[in-house]
């Protein structure tokens, strides 16, 4: 194998591994999609999310799947122009080569931190906790029935089957507060009565 063979094989796999990647990623498609370490210990808090993205930055190891494709890439690259189009020894065109590799794996880098984990964030499990989630009766709540309460959860509409806390009745449109959640029923109590016993308590 001459060293011309060698440069265009490194190109022509890692060209095709970061095809691959990106098609993977972009399409979710089986078996291709990459998962780059994020370095996060759950998935996602609302509150410092740039610090959070930062500090995952941080821990987002240099040498990873994408970088290294694009390392072999750029370097297969390099290395059979300057074999084919150049009088260079060999020792020159692979520190040549290497150098340009790694001036592209640290761009997918750079583009990976600041433009990707930029506007990731960890997921705070309290965003998805039903208790304590403000609501509004969707389906009116009979005495000691069940009706339906439309709520948020990390800024998706949800609804659930609900019942009155204490058994009254709710009519639609109430404003209410999920106290408990059991058996995929919601039970509620209204907000202006929750918000009441608070103030009360401070008093």
């Amino acid at each position: 194998m001459t060293w011309a063979t060698f440069y265009l094989v490194c190109l022509i796999v890692g060209a095709a591994l970061s095809a691959l990647s990106f098609v993977g990623g972009t399409l979710h498609l089986p078996h291709l999609h990459v998962h780059l370490p994020h370095g996060h210990p759950a998935l996602s808090g609302a509150a410092g999310g740039s610090n959070a993205a930062m500090g995952r930055g941080s821990d987002l190891p240099f040498v990873n799947f994408a970088t290294l494709t694009i390392f072999l890439a750029w370097f297969g690259g390099a290395g059979y122009l300057l074999t084919e189009h150049s009088t260079l020894i060999v020792v020159v065109i692979m520190l040549i080569a290497t150098a340009i590799g790694l001036v592209g794996s640290a761009i997918v880098f750079w583009f990976i931190v600041k433009l990707l984990l930029k506007h990731d964030r960890e997921l705070d499990p309290a965003d998805y906790d039903r208790v304590g989630a403000l609501g509004r009766i969707g389906s009116p709540i009979r005495a000691a029935g069940t009706g339906e309460i439309i709520f948020s959860l990390a800024g998706s509409r949800h609804t659930s089957g609900a019942r009155s806390e204490n058994g009254e009745a709710l009519p639609r449109g109430t404003e209410v507060i999920i106290t408990r959640y059991e058996r995929g029923i919601a039970y509620v109590r209204r907000w202006d009565e929750m918000a009441d016993s608070e103030r009360t308590a401070r008093d």
